[in-house]
């Protein structure tokens, strides 16, 4: 016996919308890990370039250069490893699985977390910057150079992608709790596949046939 196949339904634009700005930010986090790498080399070299006119020492130079290469390749292996997850959670989305929907609720209310930390911090080092003592004169002045190393448009950019980040986790949360988001992901947990009622197995046996005969 057949039984008539539904129409698949239709994926809404807002689902397409977060799948979109999702992938857009796995991409923008590749590019940022290469050009993070990129521009490590030359920031170094500038760096050196301008520690030579300080009082520090050559081991407080080197531990400084240290400091900079681990944070330039910790920033790009935490890019790196974001792209893969935001392209799964866009391509989960894509399918209709609700549990990739609150998967994406919690990545984006980390990002957004992570993203609030980091603008207390660069805040709060302007309204009260690192004071050391005077024995740390030296170390002082290396950590003054660190932005000047860096290239003139990389801090800017640096700025935007953390706001333009924000912004698209804020507008990947937002769209997956409209009404045909809700619709749609509802529309998918709804129809788990279940047995026919014919193919399901006899709860009991039918009685024994009564004898032919009363017993005596």
């Amino acid at each position: 016996m057949s039984y008539p196949e539904s129409a698949p339904a239709r994926r809404p634009a807002v689902v397409l919308s977060a799948a979109t700005v999702l992938l857009v930010m796995a991409v923008a986090a590749l590019a940022y890990a290469v050009v993070d790498l990129v521009v490590l080399g030359g920031t170094v070299d500038a760096f050196r370039t301008a520690a030579r006119d300080t009082s520090a020492s050559p081991e407080q130079i080197n531990d400084v250069v240290t400091l900079l290469r681990a944070s330039a390749v910790l920033s790009a292996v935490v890019a790196v490893l974001s792209a893969p997850l935001l392209a799964g959670l866009a391509f989960g989305l894509l399918a209709g699985r609700n549990g990739v929907r609150v998967a994406t609720w919690v990545v984006s209310g980390l990002g957004l977390l992570a993203g609030c930390c980091s603008v207390a911090v660069v805040v709060g080092e302007r309204a009260a910057p690192l004071q050391l003592g005077s024995g740390e004169q030296a170390l002082a002045e290396l950590l003054g150079l660190i932005g000047d190393a860096y290239p003139s448009w990389w801090i800017p950019l640096n700025a935007g992608l953390s706001v333009a980040q924000g912004l698209g986790y804020l507008v990947v949360a937002t769209l997956l709790v409209l009404p045909a988001a809700n619709s749609w992901f509802g529309r998918h947990r709804s129809t788990t596949p279940t047995a026919p009622p014919m193919f399901l197995p006899a709860s009991h046996q039918p009685p024994p046939p009564a004898p032919p005969y009363p017993p005596r």
